[in-house]
């Protein structure tokens, strides 16, 4: 199994093939539909966003609050269709990494293809296993969401499968 950082990953994509299975490593922010509501916002106003969009890597998760001793709580996919609509205007603007549950509709697919970009899939009902690869947490967006909030994640290891890589092969086609 491929061990990726993802300030690695943008290099990687090319290599990475649908159904492969990946360890990643490094930066991660989580974002769903609420966050990516409020991300829409600041895009349309013309203000700045609370990351860096380029080369960054969305993971759509609510993670739950920390247990002690641990940096976070249960960290689970969400559905990723929920954010099919957000998807190609944050990819155009540099997106290059999805993380989620669930195939995507066309119109992702194909922005996944243009901005040579990729889609991972997380093992759905393992949040409280998924967590355990979680090795920081920072709220850094939208205290006010609660779980929806955007946090700053460190991953080490997370075990993830390419579901759509960046020639457009999916590891949802029969």
């Amino acid at each position: 199994m491929m061990k990726i950082n993802t300030n690695e990953l943008k290099k990687a994509i090319p290599t990475l093939k649908a159904g492969e299975s990946i360890l990643l490593s490094g930066r991660v922010y989580t974002a769903r539909d609420a966050a990516h509501g409020k991300l829409m916002e600041l895009i349309k106003s013309g203000k700045e966003l609370p990351f860096d969009i380029k080369d960054a890597t969305i993971y759509y998760a609510g993670p739950t609050e920390a247990p002690e001793g641990r940096p976070i709580g249960s960290c689970g996919p969400t559905t990723s269709s929920r954010m099919d609509s957000f998807s190609p205007t944050l990819l155009d603007m540099g997106l290059c990494c999805m993380i989620g549950k669930g195939d995507r509709n066309r119109d992702v697919k194909d922005s996944i293809v243009k901005n040579s970009a990729i889609y991972l899939c997380a093992i759905g009902g393992a949040g409280a296993l998924a967590a355990k690869c979680i090795t920081e947490c920072e709220v850094i967006a939208f205290p006010e969401l609660g779980c929806e909030s955007i946090k700053r994640l460190e991953f080490k290891d997370f075990p993830l499968i390419v579901g759509i890589d960046s020639k457009g092969n999916s590891a949802f086609a029969e």
